[in-house]
């Protein structure tokens, strides 16, 4: 980004068409108004859920349409059939057919003339599937089912080999066993146990013991009881979520191996890339989506190279420990003990990370980049490392409805940050029970602290087309009705009364995500993972806790991104054109009880960073040190010496125990970049490039449980990178730019100003050089409530009170500016409400529409007035206001508090549409729009569907509680007076 005073280039923020208030000497927008919109690739995007390919294309047109026409920038196509009461057609209507070819390329055709991007799934539903394999191919996904014989001391087995104790899945018919073993139950173990606790020292193989499927073996006369235990390969059997999609059907493929990719690709080259369709990818298309890595089996995971690529990656043979690994519903059947049981476990998911990224991440990202797109992937479900996949994919994803918290998105940013990639993108809006109950106030309360965890793109979850069999009005959805129940997710679109102020909070999402898109992601600290899971919902060290509310921002680190080329200490800082950490943290394995684990070469590592000028902040006492994975000769103690050696330095703090974090922050000299005046649950997020430093904030109203949020107003100070940088406030919801007019410059050139935000709403601060728009002076202190910069480049005090005030200029004179009579604020009590009820028509996807016209002496919820408690739809509220020979149009200003709104809202003053207000805060500065005389105010409100819902569909709706829709206030408007402070 540009320093603005090139900001019609630089910073495309303001959407189409709105008139935005300048700063600018000359009264022109183009300094700060920026008449520009987002580019497509910069919006955000929706699932779009299809039934299959039971679509028309002329309806497929439609939506692409009415999807652009409401400002959002791409859609991701998903076959998604969980609502559905019946099997489809697949032989006609299937993923992959010639009717699938058809809609995708009447997708992608009017995608390419209203500048949409569109993203394909790679297979039905999830996880990726594909119908040229069945269970027993070699490239459909795997597990190991084991079965087991007991022994007594001295006793002989003679029989067939142990068959598996869970069955096959349908379709499975061969079977391959890999192994056959004995060993003898543990003293103080039982075989009944779960896990069964065995003497690893006793494992037997007993192959050679094998004959025509029979096995023959005498048990050592020790007086112990021995278990023999068969290991079977075979197919897992695994489909697609939803009903089938398919003819034949689909199979999950092996993620771990190349087949199982080339399976994929294969597929797609033979059914599903016609001419036109690669074509219209190159033009239009965006990336490949994959959703999270959701493998299942009854048994355990599997893949028939892992025993040779686990002995050439870790230095030796699974087999004798094997028993370990093995799983019965996801829950470990043997143990070793846990000096065995977790560095082994832990080396096979390693391997498993390695085999996920060399056989299906790379080739596939490889793959699709040939097609034009790029490869976005939801990089967990599996224990496996997921910061370092987030490194190597072109867009990571996470989720609103599987992540736990803030840091889950965290450790995806890390991976982003660390591999130079632009996105961290989010499956936004998913919401457990939320089916046409879904608000995007709560939507947006939500998804801005994600953007402040470092999350840049949102999908939305999702956009479903019009109909399918057996669906019920408003139509179809993917999620809902789910079990007999409302299901998860919400289906926005025309069907939805809210629809008619989606425009408005997509264009607010666009900005913010152009904001977040700019420059690269800095960040304070560095948390090193031993184990680069996502997901789990476990923070940072005190940085979680208590370094967020004062202003620290974190990231989390897994191992393998120290290998990356980024991955270097310059001034100080760890990975400088990237995140540029000022420290790296390290604190015991959270996965494993805080276990005082490192891998020798991350030691290695960290001593190199250190003595380069890196801060590290080691939390515990590392004397116990041990490396993660099973341990060779010497490893320990050589991981200590590192460790020990690494304590010596200066740039090194060791704290005993978390709490005590801040002791080693002091004394390494640390600072954060944005300090606030006070413990808070304003969270930031900032990025920086060549000129500018954007810091994103926003008002957590969500994080803390039971709390609504409440406003916050206090100081913040910023860093800034660019010499004589100024500040600017953007707000997202009009793209409006302007100069800040009140706040200090500390002696090390830094920012103080003030940032006041009430529950869930967001600013951006701008620091760049000085435009042409730009105060000559600014105030550092005031008596009024707040100061401006008005036209012609002049500062401007506002006041809602008469009087004389005082205000201070960077100069340090102070000036003192007279404000005449200011009209009291003026409460808007009595109304009329004109309101379009939506209900069911003789279709699934009809509409009908009766009116209702009510006065109101007192606003209510719409739940709370007779004839209006089942209504969903949109209502149009007008009163007037009449001012009177006291009211100055060139000195007086006034804002409207519209309280309480259920849920988007528009207004309207005297015939004149506002620009775009902050759906969360619920004021707007009206300006200059009030006149003497009568003004007529109106505020059009939309609400979801459940109310309707509740009662057209009582057995899925009806347990739902009545949402109190509507405009309810307490509004008033409340007048100011401006006036020019002389500097």
């Amino acid at each position: 980004m540009s320093a603005l005073a090139g900001a019609a280039t630089a910073l495309p923020l303001a959407a189409t068409g709105e008139a935005t208030a300048s700063a600018s000497s000359d009264g022109s927008a183009a300094a700060f108004g920026l008449p520009r919109s987002p580019a497509p690739a910069v919006r955000p995007k929706f699932r779009w859920w299809w039934p299959d390919a039971l679509v028309d294309t002329a309806e497929i047109a439609r939506e692409i349409r009415q999807i652009a026409a409401a400002g959002f920038g791409g859609v991701e196509i998903a076959a998604v059939t969980h609502s559905m009461d019946r099997q489809l057609d697949t032989v006609r209507y299937g993923w992959g057919t010639p009717a699938w070819r058809a809609a995708v390329e009447a997708a992608l055709r009017e995608a390419a003339k209203r500048d949409v991007v569109v993203d394909l799934t790679i297979g039905p539903a999830w996880p990726a599937a594909v119908p040229s394999i069945t269970p027993d191919s070699a490239a459909a996904s795997k597990e190991l089912a084991h079965g087991v014989a007991e022994l007594a001391s001295g006793a002989t087995y003679e029989g067939a080999v142990p068959a598996a104790v869970t069955a096959a899945e349908d379709g499975v018919k061969d079977e391959r066993l890999l192994l056959v073993q004995a060993a003898r139950v543990a003293s103080g173990s039982a075989p009944t146990a779960v896990p069964v606790v065995l003497d690893q020292s006793t494992v037997t193989d007993l192959g050679d013991r094998v004959t025509g499927g029979r096995l023959s073996w005498t048990a050592p006369d020790d007086g112990g009881t021995w278990l023999i235990v068969a290991y079977w390969e075979r197919g897992s059997g695994q489909r697609p979520e939803g009903r089938d999609h398919t003819t034949p059907l689909a199979y999950v493929v092996d993620h771990f191996s190349d087949a199982g990719t080339r399976a994929v690709t294969d597929f797609w080259e033979q059914h599903i890339l016609t001419p036109s369709i690669r074509r219209l990818l190159k033009e239009t298309g965006g990336t490949l989506f994959e959703d999270s890595i959701e493998i299942e089996t009854d048994a355990t995971l599997w893949t028939p190279a892992l025993p040779a690529e686990f002995e050439r990656r870790m230095g030796y043979s699974l087999l004798p420990y094997l028993a370990a690994f093995v799983e019965k519903k996801e829950k470990y059947v043997f143990s070793f003990g846990s000096a065995l049981d977790k560095p082994v476990r832990r080396d096979v998911m390693e391997v498993v990370t390695e085999l996920y990224v060399a056989h299906h991440l790379r080739p596939l990202q490889t793959w699709a980049h040939t097609l034009g797109l790029k490869l976005r992937i939801q990089p967990y479900g599996l224990e496996t490392d997921a910061i370092y996949k987030s490194a190597l994919l072109d867009v990571t994803e996470g989720e609103s409805l599987g992540f736990k918290n803030l840091d889950d998105f965290r450790c995806l940013a890390g991976g982003r940050d660390f591999g130079g990639r632009p996105l961290v993108s989010n499956e936004a809006g998913g919401t457990a029970g939320g089916a046409y109950a879904t608000t995007w106030s709560d939507t947006l309360k939500k998804l801005v602290t994600q953007y402040a965890a470092g999350v840049n793109q949102a999908v939305f979850h999702g956009f479903a087309y019009a109909e399918a069999p057996g669906a019920a009005w408003p139509g179809f959805a993917a999620f809902s009705p789910y079990k007999g129940a409302a299901g998860y997710g919400e289906a926005w679109g025309p069907r939805q009364p809210l629809w008619r102020h989606t425009p408005q909070v997509a264009g607010f999402l666009s900005r913010v995500q152009e904001v977040l898109q700019t420059g690269v992601n800095k960040v304070d600290i560095g948390v090193l993972r031993q184990k680069g899971y996502a997901g789990s919902g476990l923070g940072a060290p005190w940085f979680t806790s208590d370094g967020v509310p004062v202003g620290w921002t974190h990231t989390f680190l897994s191992p393998r991104l120290l290998d990356l080329p980024s991955a270097v200490v310059r001034d100080g800082r760890l990975a400088p054109e990237g995140p540029a950490l000022k420290a790296l943290v390290v604190d015991g394995d959270i996965m494993i009880n805080r276990e005082h684990t490192l891998q020798l070469d991350v030691a290695r590592k960290l001593l190199a960073y250190a003595r380069a000028g890196l801060p590290v902040i080691l939390i515990g006492d590392w004397s116990d040190a041990h490396v993660p994975g099973l341990a060779g000769p010497g490893d320990d103690d050589r991981l200590r010496q590192l460790l020990a050696e690494l304590q010596t330095l200066k740039t090194v703090h060791t704290v005993a125990d978390r709490p005590d974090v801040p002791e080693a922050i002091a004394a390494l000299g640390l600072r954060r970049d944005v300090e606030y005046a006070e413990t808070s649950m304003l969270l930031h997020a900032h990025r920086a490039d060549r000129d500018t430093d954007l810091y994103f904030f926003a008002n957590d109203a969500v994080s803390k449980k039971g709390s609504t949020g409440t406003r916050i107003t206090h100081d913040v100070t910023l860093a800034s990178h660019v010499k004589g940088a100024v500040p600017y406030r953007l707000d997202p919801w009009t793209g409006e730019v302007t100069p800040v007019a009140l706040y200090t410059r500390t002696d090390d050139g830094r920012i103080r100003l003030t940032v006041d935000l009430q529950p869930g709403a967001v600013t951006v601060v701008v620091l760049t050089r000085p435009s042409g728009g730009t105060p000559k002076r600014h105030a550092t202190a005031t008596q009024a409530d707040d100061v401006r910069a008005g036209q012609g480049g002049r500062l401007e005090i506002r006041a809602s009170a008469a009087g004389r005030y005082t205000t201070t200029l960077d100069t340090g004179r102070t000036v003192t500016t007279t404000v005449g009579a200011v009209p009291s604020p003026v409460p808007l009590t009595s109304w009329t409400l004109t309101v379009d009820d939506w209900q069911p028509g003789r279709s699934a996807t009809e509409t009908t529409h009766e009116r209702h016209e009510l006065t109101l002496g007192t606003l209510a919820a719409w739940s709370q007035i007779p004839g209006l408690e089942d209504v969903s739809g949109i209502g149009t509220y007008r009163t007037t206001l009449t001012l009177g020979d006291d009211w100055d149009p060139a000195g007086h200003g006034a804002l409207l508090e519209l309280g309480a709104v259920f849920d988007t809202f528009r207004i309207t003053v005297n015939g004149r549409e506002l620009p775009p207000v902050d759906q969360l805060t619920r004021v707007a500065d009206l300006g200059t729009r009030l006149r003497r005389g009568t003004n007529t105010i109106e505020v059009e409100v939309a609400t979801t569907l459940l109310n309707r819902l509740r009662v057209a569909q009582p057995a899925v709706f009806g347990a739902g509680k009545r949402q109190d829709y509507g405009l309810t206030g307490p509004v008033r408007v409340v007048p100011y007076a401006r006036a020019t402070v002389r500097t």
